[in-house]
């Protein structure tokens, strides 16, 4: 297996591309208001994608 990368080593172009490509992902699932789930959920989907990602990695901008 490979080594994880960090999600904020990643380009902008990388992330745009992992994020599209969860969307399939994200529709198949229930709905939430639950941030710490849809974070975790996405988490889950990146980690099965060799990425690390955790809530310090969202940007408040």
């Amino acid at each position: 297996m490979k080594d994880m990368r960090n999600w904020q080593d990643l380009t902008e172009e990388e992330r745009t591309a992992l994020q599209v490509a969860y969307q399939p992902a994200l529709d198949s699932q229930p709905s939430t208001c639950d941030f710490d789930l849809k974070v975790a959920r996405f988490a889950d989907w990146l980690a099965r994608h060799n990425i690390a990602f955790t809530r310090e990695d969202i940007s408040r901008k």
